[in-house]
């Protein structure tokens, strides 16, 4: 073979490698992926055996709702526990209406204050930023057992009787530093220039919070106002300190069924709590997107 005379001998074999045109790491990625599509990889095992692990519980709970006797074996196809639980167990219902109350009131509670909490802290310089950052971490990180235990002594220590008021203080401070931290994420990736701009065109504080940076991150506020309802609905421990008479909510109401044994109507009610949460994630869902969409 021939090949053209370059004054470096290497020249030629550089010039052909360099004709590839360069591809870009998007496109790269891309590549890859549908290269490993048909390859099951270990991060896809894992993943499958993840959902496998959470889900599985939720659809052997579902199925037992269904059975017709009370244990373990399967005697039947049966409606029996969904017509006891609408129609018989008042007791449920009650405790179910208890910590509905007290969660969303708690969550909304949280999620003004932790909201305005974080977009004081992102917005204003101000002596002791740095330390309420910091101590916003200590309900996170602290068990239950400790928060309910200094729940319950600072209510002994003011004289207020246990019951219903002191589980939503109890939740509510709970839920605050959660808040706190999410909608404080959110206002990071926030565009401060306009706010900037809507000071130029005239816009009071007022005007701004409300209608610029609250519709900005709107779906971290819902995202944090979602987290402290489920963490309030399923919360055990520090409403077992600071409970009182007349205020028996669900976690409760399910744990003194276990020294009778479980009824399946708890599988039925929480059929329903499933079904419900679908439906509430569904339509939020639809509402952040035509909230988005107005924009």
């Amino acid at each position: 073979m021939n090949f053209p005379k370059p004054h470096n001998p290497y020249g030629y074999f550089v010039s052909r490698l360099s004709k590839k045109k360069p591809t870009s790491e998007p496109a790269r990625h891309a590549r890859r992926a549908l290269q490993n599509k048909s390859r099951l990889s270990l991060s896809h095992t894992v993943m499958a055996l993840s959902i496998l692990f959470l889900f599985l519980p939720l659809v052997v709970t579902v199925l037992y709702s269904f059975n017709a006797a009370k244990g373990m074996a399967w005697s039947g196809f049966s409606l029996n526990w969904y017509h006891k639980l609408f129609f018989g167990s008042e007791k449920l219902w009650t405790s179910f209406g208890n910590s509905f109350v007290i969660a969303f009131s708690s969550a909304l509670v949280a999620t003004v204050l932790g909201t305005l909490a974080a977009i004081g802290v992102n917005w204003y310089k101000f002596r002791g930023r740095t330390y309420i950052q910091t101590i916003s971490f200590l309900p996170m990180i602290l068990p239950e057992v400790i928060i309910g235990i200094s729940m319950l002594i600072f209510f002994s220590a003011i004289n207020v009787p246990l019951g219903m008021l002191t589980i939503f203080i109890a939740h509510a401070t709970f839920c605050l530093p959660f808040v706190f931290l999410m909608v404080l994420a959110r206002l990071d990736e926030f565009d401060f220039s306009i706010i900037e701009a809507a000071h130029d065109l005239g816009a009071t504080e007022r005007q701004t919070l409300f209608k610029v940076i609250v519709p900005a991150i709107l779906p971290g506020i819902m995202s944090a106002f979602l987290m402290s309802v489920t963490m309030s609905l399923e919360d055990f421990v520090i409403t077992f300190f600071v409970s009182g008479p007349g205020s028996t909510t669900l976690p409760l109401y399910v744990f003194s069924m276990v020294r009778y044994g479980i009824s399946p109507v708890i599988n039925a009610l929480s059929l329903v709590i499933i079904l419900g949460t679908m439906l509430i994630a569904f339509l939020l869902r639809n509402f952040l997107k035509n909230v988005a969409a107005s924009k």
